[in-house]
């Protein structure tokens, strides 16, 4: 909004004053906006982004068809197959491909739900509609234990840390935080928030803690809660969590394992049931493919006994399972029930989403998410750079985070990229911000045959790093 639009305001609140003596305390409110110095410490370096170019000022291409082919008669056609291809693909307006890790490119029958009419959310049809995603929801999460409980509530995949702070545990317990990125510093954070004692056990950038070390930790303490980031979006290390799982219940059986799934949930194997977790904590729009607006959780029957057990109410109002509990098993009974206005529209999104991941094996999903991150991480390889990730056990399948040349930011390549048709992300990890970027590769950008997005990124990034003068070492 132009400044000049302020102006009558201005007259009102200063009738006497002169213009440039109008002007100061307009030039003061201007300029603590802008002033960039936080009022509280962040722990994400918002400043490494704030000198890269918007989108808005770097022209793309939007892709061109593939080549044609000659035919005889020397005229230029493109093969049949490749024009009902070009035209299948998508339905959208032409854009860059989001390749970051969340949120993700939506497929087109994803988006047509968000534009369902608006309807009661206590009517008949869309409770059939909720009840139906969270029975897909048990099946994504691979539980079939009826003591499980998912839960579906409007928020971000932060919201999953409140409901866990403030449900699981109490003012005075303890939590043991598996510390691979950005995220767990978050979640220790947040349980601080609620009065519980956050321990953080740490690892060197791209690396997880050791489970020895973990062992170690569970004997030294006893833990209510232990915490993991499946993929920590910033690093984007992998943490093994099968193993970890037979390890707490081994050395710790009272302790709950909470998985942080948020950029994991539909690009890497969870079974729920059958590794013995307690939570897992996802977001609708990374590998669900989703758009954002959703906090999902799945809890076990140990979570919600140890929830009902609880000396003290929830330390939430919004987050708190005594209040959301009934809603949802409400809901999955096909009965009408009310606390917070749900999003219907997002919950119809879901539910294409989730019929679609589940229309395939689940086995098969995860094999094309372990292929496509096969193929980035050699390109990187192949163009002499290296991951924060080092040991192939520790990188993720749905994203790649990749150390820039020496002397090369986040600010000089990603534009480049755009301008190919191609987002990647900058870095977000608070030490070494300046010196990578993420590439994200999940969801329909990796299953869908008719996208060739994956392919379109690597080649965008060896032509991108070539433009700013990059030559790999020989």
């Amino acid at each position: 909004m132009p400044i000049s639009a302020f102006r009558p305001l201005l007259r009102q609140i200063y009738p006497s004053m002169s213009s440039a003596s109008r002007a100061a305390p307009r030039l003061a409110l201007i300029s603590r906006h802008l002033d960039q110095s936080p009022f509280l410490e962040l722990n994400t370096p918002f400043s490494t982004e704030r000198s890269a170019p918007l989108e808005a000022d770097v022209e793309y291409q939007a892709s061109k068809p593939a080549p044609s082919r000659s035919t005889s008669k020397g005229t230029q056609t493109q093969p049949p197959k490749e024009q009902e291809k070009l035209a299948k693909m998508s339905n959208q307006a032409p854009h860059p491909a989001l390749l970051i890790p969340g949120p993700i490119e939506f497929d087109d029958a994803v988006l047509s739900s968000m534009s369902h009419y608006s309807e009661s959310h206590v009517g008949a049809p869309f409770v059939k509609t909720f009840s139906e995603a969270l029975k897909m929801l048990r099946q994504l999460f691979q539980t079939t234990d009826p003591s499980s409980q998912p839960f579906v509530i409007s928020g971000s995949g932060t919201l999953g840390w409140d409901q866990v702070a403030a449900n699981l545990g109490e003012p005075g317990d303890e939590a043991l935080v598996l510390h691979t990125g950005y995220f767990a510093d978050s979640f220790a954070d947040c349980f601080e928030t609620y009065g519980v004692k956050a321990t953080q056990l740490k690892a060197p950038i791209g690396d997880r803690p050791q489970l020895d070390e973990v062992e170690a930790a569970l004997k030294e303490k006893t833990y209510k809660i232990i915490t993991v980031t499946h993929v920590d979006t910033s690093t984007g290390v992998l943490s093994e969590i099968r193993a970890l799982s037979e390890l707490v219940h081994r050395v710790s059986p009272e302790t709950l394992l909470v998985v942080d799934g948020v950029c994991s949930v539909g690009s890497e194997e969870i079974r729920f049931d059958d590794w013995g977790l307690d939570v897992v904590l996802t977001a609708s729009q990374k590998g669900i493919g989703c758009p954002a607006g959703l906090s999902i959780v799945m809890a076990s029957g140990r979570a919600m006994e140890r929830f009902k057990a609880r000396k003290t109410r929830p330390t939430s109002y919004f987050a708190s399972w005594k209040n959301w509990l009934p809603i949802m098993q409400n809901y999955e009974a096909n009965k009408p029930s009310y606390f917070a206005t749900p999003s219907p529209q997002l919950i119809h999104a879901l539910h294409t989403s989730l019929s679609q991941i589940l229309s395939r094996p689940l086995d098969q999903r995860f094999a094309e998410h372990r292929a496509a991150s096969k193929k980035v991480k050699q390109t990187v390889a192949d163009l002499g750079l290296k991951q924060l990730a080092t040991k192939p056990e520790n990188q993720a399948n749905g994203m790649t985070a990749i150390y820039l040349p020496e002397g090369l930011t986040p600010p000089e390549i990603l534009p480049n990229l755009l301008k190919r048709g191609v987002v990647f992300a900058g870095g977000l990890h608070k030490e070494i911000a300046a010196r990578y970027i993420r590439f994200g590769h999940m969801g329909v950008s990796v299953v869908d045959p008719k996208r060739d997005d994956i392919d379109r990124a690597c080649a965008a990034l060896k032509e991108g790093l070539s433009d700013v003068g990059y030559k790999k070492a020989e």
